[in-house]
């Protein structure tokens, strides 16, 4: 029975009652508030402009001539660009897979458990005196030396690591071949690294 005339029961219907729609209502208003006071907070962890910039980058190649190479910033981290001549090229190719320290290629261009032969680590069979790899040593993270150590292609001075001109781990602590990131080329002399 109501007390002062307003019928907060259900009816004969059994239908929603005021006090229904008060509890449906202040709970839509507790939620909206919810993702207002959290959104600030999840909108915060997504990367911010010049993050995204940097996904992609372009790399004019045109001025490398074989047996140069251009180290460029990507996403943070340096990428080294090998134009490698014919003889690197031969001397890469003639490595068998039974001497490398890690078999796998470690290209991201390519699947996962490819094997680490010298053209599975460049930019193919049609431009594989191209090469284009992270920059970072798969040891401690330091950053090698290009055309140096034992075979001629890069040396991590701080703990003896030596890369071959494929850049393959040939000997030392380093565990890995140095990565290889996503790439193409848009032209003849355009690399897109991401």
């Amino acid at each position: 029975m109501a007390v002062s005339g307003h019928d907060t029961t259900s009816g004969a219907g059994g239908g929603p009652t005021r006090r229904d729609f008060l509890y449906l209502t202040t709970g839509m208003a507790g939620a909206v508030g919810a993702v207002a006071v959290a959104w600030p907070f999840i909108d915060q962890m997504r990367p911010d402009a010049s993050t995204l910039a940097l996904a992609s980058i372009e790399v004019d190649v045109s001025a490398l001539e074989p047996g140069m190479s251009l180290t460029v910033k990507w996403r943070g981290k340096p990428v080294f660009i090998r134009n490698r001549t014919d003889k690197e090229v031969e001397e890469a190719k003639a490595v068998a897979l039974a001497d490398l320290k890690d078999p796998v290629a470690r290209n991201a261009n390519i699947a996962a458990d490819a094997q680490a032969t010298d053209v599975d680590r460049s930019a193919g069979k049609d431009k594989e005196n191209w090469i284009v790899m992270i920059g970072s040593c798969t040891h401690l993270g330091c950053v090698p030396l290009g055309q140096a150590g034992d075979f001629g292609g890069w040396f991590c001075p701080c703990h003896g690591s030596h890369y071959d001109t494929a850049g393959r781990i040939r000997k030392g602590p380093a565990p890995m071949n140095l990565a290889v990131p996503v790439f193409s080329f848009v032209s003849d002399k355009v690399i897109k690294i991401g």
